[in-house]
């Protein structure tokens, strides 16, 4: 589904992305991991359409997306999440579904709206401000309602389970097993909480300084010695 291939981002002087090659195929669900600052938002702003790698292909079920703009990505199936939530003023939270929806597909499934809103225990806030009328909680599942109102084949998630406690974020992470069954969409998810990241995926990799320096189950990936020394504070050798 999405192909990665010595994906590099600079901007200016600065490498924010180094050379990343990455597969997540239909059903994974895949976390990327890594201190702040090793790039992985930047990988999400690459994939999505915000920003344009240097370097590298990007590729969503073979086609080439690198000069797609964002709404032709979304209309091919890469919905994301944004690590705060970014509610539309002044719409209800049903119309931030609808908005959403309408970039992504071109029109609106006031059915599917409905289911989204039934799975995400929206429902109920359906007509309240979307800016002004939730807590956290739901804000974070407005975020996932949103990029999932887009009928995507991909759900990029940018720390959906962030400032959330610990039962909160136990709720949040079933909600998202389930999501990844019932509407059959690959994950790829950033999240710095080891263990959630743990139970929650089936692959990992990790990027450090820009570059991958680790893939693979996450009990490879956290038994790895460069991942513990980057989780540290030292720095990698490459060489």
């Amino acid at each position: 589904m999405l192909q990665l291939e010595n994906v590099t981002v600079r901007f200016g002087g600065l490498t924010a992305v180094n050379d990343v090659t990455l597969a997540v195929g239909t059903g994974d669900l895949v976390g990327l991991v890594g201190a702040n600052g090793a790039g992985k938002t930047t990988l999400f702003n690459a994939i999505s359409g915000l920003v344009r790698p240097t370097t590298g292909r990007i590729l969503f079920n073979g086609a080439d997306v690198l000069k797609a703009p964002m709404y032709q990505r979304a209309r091919m199936g890469i919905g994301r999440t944004f690590q705060i939530p970014q509610p539309m003023h002044e719409l209800t939270v049903r119309q931030n579904l609808e908005v959403a929806q309408r970039f992504g597909t071109g029109s609106v499934d006031k059915r599917r709206i409905d289911e989204i809103l039934d799975f995400t225990n929206l429902a109920a806030k359906a007509g309240r401000d979307a800016s002004s009328g939730l807590a956290l909680t739901e804000l974070k599942a407005l975020e996932v309602a949103k990029a999932l109102s887009t009928n995507p084949k991909l759900l990029l998630l940018d720390e959906v389970l962030a400032g959330l406690e610990t039962s909160g974020k136990r709720n949040f992470m079933n909600m998202l097993k389930d999501l990844h069954a019932k509407f059959s969409v690959g994950i790829l998810i950033i999240e710095h909480d080891i263990e959630t990241i743990s139970n929650l995926c089936q692959r990992v990799a990790v990027l450090n300084f820009g570059g991958m320096i680790a893939e693979g189950t996450p009990a490879e990936v956290f038994n790895n010695p460069a991942v513990i020394k980057s989780y540290t504070g030292g720095e990698v050798d490459h060489a």
